[in-house]
């Protein structure tokens, strides 16, 4: 189940609104098989692992998958299916499929055809692997992870508003890796506007694996000539705004390719202009088959998806500098009363370099 999970996370970031699953299939005590879901259309995983060999040669094997197999035609035939015509002995699954078209009828149809089944089998890792599909399929929404850089004393720029870089390049290469596992990349407009980032999978150097990137701008602040509208991939761009931004630039940026959504807005004691919606938002990227948003914004971002209960996952990078007085705090915008302040739980911490990663998850979802 290990090796399965190794082979789900290949298809991270490029299943949605599929779920990432991988597929091992052991014989007299050897994988003779591998396979995962590579991208929405695709085999599924069991389907692709069952295709490396003549169906003959699976026949009282044992396969493994880290979700419970599908039992319903969509994109593709049921998996149930082909793993009856490949006549294995038995079938061992990490999690339960939490969509109600599925959930249980995999393993009843193949336990009523003689199938030996066994479940829970590294369900934990398999869940925690799972977490942004799950969240979709019971609530249209997309799971919530929030990236924030910061020194030991809680800032994200210096007092001359410098922020490149307060990590190192090992961090900065591990949020890439972050960036390859999202469907898609959130950024306010301060952030697009002072840093113009492309916000590739792979840097800003240009060698992209591509994907999505979400602009938050109400007011149509965000230049048609950004690097998010100019490198290429435009229309992996999603512009949203709101009735605020002026008609002629929203028509200038779906010029580029881009994609535009017009957003509710709000007024916050934080800001003295209307915001968009963030749950209007989310909503939104939900209906798209959005299953996972990294949000790489600056304070404002970060203080309102806090302020709002959005977060799914917070990781946070602590550099080893002070920075003094300064108006940039990481979670600046809002004030926070003690005894009702948002509270984590670290799941986890390592070290990237000369820096330390939090990998955090808000108390009431532990």
């Amino acid at each position: 189940m290990s090796k399965a999970l190794e082979q789900a996370a290949q298809g991270l970031g490029h299943t949605r609104p599929n779920p990432p699953v991988g597929c091992v299939i052991v014989k007299n005590g050897s994988i003779i098989a591998e396979g995962f879901h590579a991208f929405a259309g695709a085999p599924h995983a069991e389907a692709s692992a069952l295709s490396k060999l003549p169906i003959e040669e699976y026949a009282d094997s044992t396969l493994y998958v880290t979700l419970e197999p599908c039992s319903t035609f969509g994109r593709t035939p049921p998996c149930t299916e082909a793993i009856l015509r490949a006549k294995v002995a038995r079938v061992v699954i990490a999690a339960l499929d939490p969509n109600p078209k599925h959930a249980g009828k995999a393993i009843s149809i193949l336990g009523s055809s003689g199938i030996s089944v066994t479940t829970g089998i590294l369900e934990k890792e398999a869940t925690a692997q799972l977490a942004p599909f799950f969240k979709w399929i019971t609530t249209k929404r997309p799971f919530v992870t929030l990236k924030m850089a910061q020194s030991l004393d809680g800032a994200i720029a210096d007092h001359a508003g410098q922020s490149k870089w307060i990590t190192g390049e090992e961090a900065r290469k591990d949020v890439r890796t972050l960036r390859a596992k999202a469907d898609a990349v959130l950024v306010g407009c301060n952030t697009a506007c002072e840093d113009n980032p492309s916000l590739l999978r792979d840097g800003e150097d240009g060698s992209a694996q591509p994907g999505y990137r979400i602009i938050l701008d109400s007011r149509g602040r965000v230049s048609s000539s950004a690097k998010c509208f100019t490198d290429g991939l435009a229309k992996l761009t999603i512009y949203a705004t709101s009735k605020h931004c002026p008609e002629e630039h929203r028509k200038q940026i779906e010029a580029t390719g881009a994609t535009v959504w017009v957003l509710p807005t709000e007024f916050s004691f934080a800001n003295q202009h209307p915001t968009l919606s963030l749950d209007a938002l989310f909503a939104k990227a939900g209906e798209q088959g959005f299953l996972h948003i990294l949000c790489e914004g600056g304070a404002e971002l970060a203080s309102s998806l806090l302020n709002r209960g959005l977060v799914d996952e917070l990781i946070m990078y602590i550099a080893p500098k002070i920075l003094g007085a300064t108006q940039k705090h990481t979670f600046g915008t809002y004030p926070f009363d003690l005894p009702t302040a948002p509270r984590f739980s670290i799941s986890n911490i390592s070290k990237i370099g000369a820096d330390v990663k939090l990998t955090l998850k808000p108390n009431d979802l532990i």
